[in-house]
């Protein structure tokens, strides 16, 4: 692995990452998602699949969740740029590997990949090592979230057009920002061009889960709390509806574990399927 541990992609983002190869190694297919690229970046050690939170067993429901939103996610971009769209806005990008898999589609975009400076540098050098490069449609946005940086004006400087309509996802991040703090992402994606879409995934209420999951959400949970970045913000449905309506989107939908279980996991038998009540889709356009 590169030797610039230190701005290394944080251990949420590389335990996606890992996720995602896993589901590839340990279930059987068809696969909902293949990707195998994080794995590569992050190129850890060989006993990486003895670690307790890649245990196959445990991590199935919630590597199950994890490609089933990057597959609904991935699906909704495809069709977006069937009508036309031409940019696509990663927040909190992290370890995502849409322009390594599909290029065929990603080069028709521009592609704009926002998080913090360090992990980005790392990524693009990692990407730069392994073969893939950086071509001129990706580009990296760093935004310093923590000191009140606007990934709005960044994104403009880094090249996106306000005039267009654009596609702006964002997994796995709501459920670390206040309640404050989420209705004023939505508001600025809503302020978008007209045809703009916001896909972005909520953590319901513990309480709420599956019980063979529950445990699991709750041992996460703490975890965060103990590493300082708390789970601040659950939504049931209803709520993360409202919230959209109420900053600025004329439409939103819940796309709820059933209905991904039922796009992306029937037929199989061997049990494999997202959570119910857990993390979940929000989809919303102007």
């Amino acid at each position: 692995m590169n030797d610039k541990r230190d701005v290394a992609p944080d251990s949420t983002a590389a335990r996606v990452a890992l996720w995602r190869a896993l589901h590839v190694e340990a279930d059987p297919p068809p696969h909902v998602l293949e990707d195998r690229i994080g794995l590569k970046l992050l190129s850890p050690d060989d006993g990486w699949r003895n670690r307790g939170d890649m245990d196959p067993q445990f991590t199935r429901p919630f590597r199950a969740s994890i490609v089933a939103r990057a597959r609904f996610i991935e699906d909704l971009v495809v069709e977006q740029v069937g009508h036309g769209l031409s940019q696509y806005v990663i927040l909190g990008a992290g370890l995502d590997s849409f322009v390594q898999r599909r290029p065929e589609i990603a080069s028709r975009l521009r592609v704009f990949e926002v998080d913090q400076l360090a992990p980005q540098e790392w990524k693009r050098q990692r990407l730069i090592e392994l073969g893939f490069g950086v071509p001129d449609w990706l580009r990296f946005v760093p935004v310093d979230f923590e000191a009140g940086g606007s990934w709005r004006d960044e994104l403009v400087t880094a090249g996106f057009d306000n005039s267009k309509p654009a596609i702006v996802v964002s997994t796995g991040v709501s459920m670390y920002l206040t309640k404050e703090a989420n209705a004023a992402t939505l508001r600025e994606v809503a302020a978008l061009a007209q045809g703009s879409t916001l896909a972005m995934t909520f953590l319901l209420p513990l309480e709420l889960a599956d019980p063979e999951v529950r445990p699991g959400l709750e041992m996460a949970e703490r975890g965060a709390r103990a590493s300082g970045t708390p789970f601040l913000s659950f939504f049931t449905p209803p709520e993360i509806l409202a919230l959209a309506r109420e900053n600025g989107f004329g439409q939103a939908r819940h796309v709820s574990a059933a209905d991904l279980t039922q796009r992306y996991f029937a037929g199989r038998t061997d049990g494999l399927r997202p959570p119910n009540n857990a993390e979940e889709l929000l989809v919303a356009s102007t």
